[in-house]
């Protein structure tokens, strides 16, 4: 429970031999070729031949993607940067996505096209991102494990509130062990915060952003932690649930509101680090390059439904220097963030110094 403490054709080749004249007394004739119809060898029209099809599609029947090969759009001259951190989908489809460098949040439409980028005071260090539909509005909801804070600011990065380290948690010693790496909305309003790269605890706040407890803690055991990393918020009728990416045991962990663990789920996953739901999917974001999606069963446990992506080279899996020319379409590298719009598709952030964002397009079955 949450403790109150205190201080991502041709034809086949026709040989024509030579006819060789029979022997007349004892001359012999040359041999010739004999002017036959030689069929003619035809070739295609290179302006009337198909071109060779590139499409990559992932995934079984009923869950069929389409990579869009080079989805994003830069305009010229801007540098990407290193991508570590998470994506999120506004209600009009925009794609918002952070990044290390000065341009801390990106926002791109559905094709790829930047729209819009925001954030100078947040480069370096912003990680964790969420959009909530609220009553006067959107809002995006951050974590930042360089200031030690999370914060609330408009769709255009306006300033609502921030709130500092959880001291009241009594878990810190000083504010630079705080570094929140995940952060979700519940429908009440209350914000859960996943300090991943910090001491692994899970904190609660209120609307406003005032503390209200903690659950978890480091350790391997049911209901403890190694990196929450990522924290996204469950329905399943008439209930809601936190569930943390535990990045580091390799697991998820459902919670309900109140910070009791309900049911720890292992299913295949390799250091996922974020989710999404699209549908009654839930979509992973496994560091160990691929994308995981995953289904609950009647008896509300989680399954594999398929893995997205898979990198066939461990090399290139789970590491942040993987130069462009070893990325191909079909394969991830580090999937660290992850989003879904409102018709399927996936947005999926490597962990690349590069800087790297594909879309997955749904297909209808």
């Amino acid at each position: 429970m949450i403790r109150h403490l205190t201080p991502t054709s041709s034809l086949p080749m026709l040989i024509l031999l030579p006819l060789v004249a029979p022997l007349a007394l004892s001359v012999s004739v040359a041999p010739r070729l004999i002017p036959a119809a030689v069929p003619r060898l035809i070739q295609d029209d290179p302006a009337e031949k198909p071109a060779e099809s590139t499409e990559v599609v992932l995934g079984p029947e009923g869950h069929r993607y389409r990579w869009v090969s080079d989805w994003l759009k830069l305009p010229e001259g801007m540098v990407l940067g290193n991508t570590h951190g998470c994506v999120a989908v506004d209600s009009k489809g925009r794609v918002y996505f952070n990044t290390d460098a000065k341009h801390a949040v990106v926002v791109a439409d559905a094709d790829g096209n930047v729209v819009d980028t925001w954030g100078s005071e947040w480069a370096g260090g912003l990680h964790g991102m969420t959009i909530v539909k609220e009553t006067e509005g959107e809002f995006c909801y951050l974590s930042h494990i360089g200031r030690h804070e999370i914060a609330k600011v408009t769709l255009e990065g306006e300033l609502v509130w921030k709130s500092g380290y959880p001291a009241a948690s009594g878990v810190y010693q000083n504010a630079g062990q705080y570094r929140p790496t995940g952060i979700a909305v519940a429908p009440n309003g209350d914000i859960y915060v996943g300090d991943g790269y910090g001491q692994s605890w899970c904190h609660s706040f209120s609307v406003t952003g005032e503390y209200q407890g903690s659950f978890g803690g480091p350790g391997t055991e049911p209901g403890k932690m190694r990196t929450p990393h990522g924290m996204i918020i469950e329905r399943v009728g008439d209930e809601t649930y936190v569930v943390v990416c535990d990045r580091e045991n390799h697991r998820l962990q459902r919670f309900d509101l109140d910070g009791n663990l309900v049911r720890v789920e292992t299913p295949g996953l390799r250091r996922p680090c974020n989710g999404v739901f699209t549908g009654d999917v839930l979509a992973v974001a496994d560091l160990m390059g691929r994308v995981t999606l995953l289904g609950l069963d009647e008896k509300g446990e989680r399954y594999v439904v398929a893995h997205l992506g898979d990198n066939p080279e461990p090399s290139r899996r789970g590491v942040n220097g993987v130069p462009q020319e070893q990325w191909a379409d079909g394969e991830f590298l580090s999937p660290h963030g992850i989003g879904a719009d409102a018709e399927g598709n996936l947005y999926v952030l490597d962990w690349n110094r590069n800087g790297r964002v594909s879309k997955l397009e749904r297909l209808k079955d």
